[in-house]
């Protein structure tokens, strides 16, 4: 009787282990994704609770977006205007000479109904309608930020390539 009730004892302290042992790895792996996103940060600009990165390479919509998660984050969303204003500024002074970049805005389920990477609507736009944006076309479903149009955005081809920029959240 007395062997059971120890044998019992063990097994309750080994499971008592396992879980403290299973909370450290938690811990261990929340601290690596908060010293990931902080040398994001460094390499970046860090706005509105939020940290953005510019990438210089050239991709279409889809695989600029898949890059972006990839990396822990998405295609940048502006949800205002003054945040527009900080991404644009940003991807201004990082890359000079780029006219424009995906941002996390298309209409590609249903013509017309945007939505950011994560299929939420969207509430806040800058268009360009000096240039009747967006034009409306299924052709054109992807969003681009324009730094040449002080940061207004423009309906594209998805399959166009342009340079990027991610977001990710500060938790």
């Amino acid at each position: 009787m007395f062997f059971w009730l120890d044998f019992q004892c063990a097994a309750a302290d080994d499971e008592d282990v396992k879980s403290q042992i299973e909370k450290l790895w938690q811990e261990v792996n929340l601290l690596k994704e908060m010293q990931a996103l902080q040398t994001v940060c460094l390499r970046g600009i860090k706005a509105h609770r939020k940290c953005y990165l510019l990438n210089e390479e050239l991709k279409h919509y889809h695989e600029a977006n898949e890059d972006c998660i990839a990396q822990g984050g998405t295609l940048a969303t502006p949800r205002d205007l003054m945040e527009n204003n900080e991404v644009r500024d940003y991807a201004e002074r990082s890359a000079p000479g780029t006219s424009d970049f995906w941002i996390g805005v298309a209409d590609i389920v249903k013509e017309g109904q945007y939505v950011d990477v994560n299929s939420l609507p969207v509430s806040f736009f800058n268009w360009d309608r000096s240039k009747k944006q967006p034009t409306g076309t299924k052709r054109e479903s992807c969003v681009a930020l324009s730094v040449a149009a002080q940061g207004k955005w423009y309906d594209e081809v998805c399959r166009s390539l342009k340079k990027y920029i991610c977001e990710y959240i500060i938790p």
